[in-house]
């Protein structure tokens, strides 16, 4: 299993680095996670629109689902012949991206399949569990395995138990780090900073922690070091085209 990292940045786009946006890989399957603003331009490096086979969103924020519209545009007005597009997400996630193109041809152009809090079911040869984890609107945490491997993904979320159960032992914890090491009292609870992400990782016994969603501009330096201080495995940060043989 392969993740390639599209974006990362949190919230906003910042210079040459979109909002949220993986490809994970599989024996030639291409799975798209939470296609955010400017990933959809990022994807376009490394393959076609046409060449990927599902995408998966874990919530209804723009900055992880807007970029699902233009993809499905390349699909439908490229020259490339695509099929219908499964999309995986919480019920009404996608939503009001899918409603800016109400026409019968993006009707055709792909296939809804919405899921409810923790349920688990199959992405080809993935294996998908997920979990409600909180944040300001419903929100699936997923973790993807295929034989022993995982990669475990929160979305955005605060600190949460259901989170170190759903990522107990994964290969890669994939998690958001909006702040450094404190979340100001308005977003408590619903986001998570640097030093609990570290705290997760450690205790999910995570091989492998890669932070992401950190706000633009944030020193990843000073992320990588504060996660540290919790966590003594390896640590990195999203940025794109960072490329993880999981």
């Amino acid at each position: 299993m392969w993740l390639t990292v599209l974006g990362g940045s949190g919230g906003i786009p910042a210079e040459g680095v979109p909002c949220s946006g993986y490809l994970v890989e599989h024996d030639g399957f291409r799975l798209l996670v939470d296609p955010g603003y400017g990933s959809a331009v990022a994807l376009l490096r490394h393959c076609r629109a046409a060449d990927v086979d599902a995408v998966f969103v874990t919530h209804a924020h723009p900055d992880h689902c807007a970029d699902l519209n233009p993809l499905l545009r390349m699909r439908v007005m490229g020259r490339e012949t695509a099929s219908p597009l499964p999309i995986y997400c919480p019920t009404g996630a996608v939503d009001r991206v899918l409603a800016l193109e109400p026409t019968a041809s993006y009707d055709e152009a792909y296939e809804l399949h919405e899921f409810g809090p923790d349920d688990k079911f199959s992405i080809d040869a993935f294996a998908v569990e997920t979990r409600s984890l909180p944040h300001f609107t419903p929100n699936a945490g997923v973790r993807f395995t295929i034989g022993s491997r995982s990669l475990t993904y929160t979305g955005d979320c605060g600190p949460s138990d259901a989170l170190i159960e759903l990522a107990s032992g994964t290969s890669l914890l994939l998690a958001e780090a909006t702040y450094l090491d404190h979340v100001p009292d308005e977003h408590r609870g619903c986001l998570s900073d640097a030093a609990s992400v570290g705290q997760t990782a450690t205790k999910a016994r995570a091989e492998r922690l890669v932070l992401t969603h950190l706000w633009p501009g944030a020193n990843h330096d000073d992320a990588r070091r504060v996660a540290g201080h919790q966590y003594d495995g390896r640590i990195d940060v999203a940025r794109p085209r960072l490329v993880v043989q999981i």
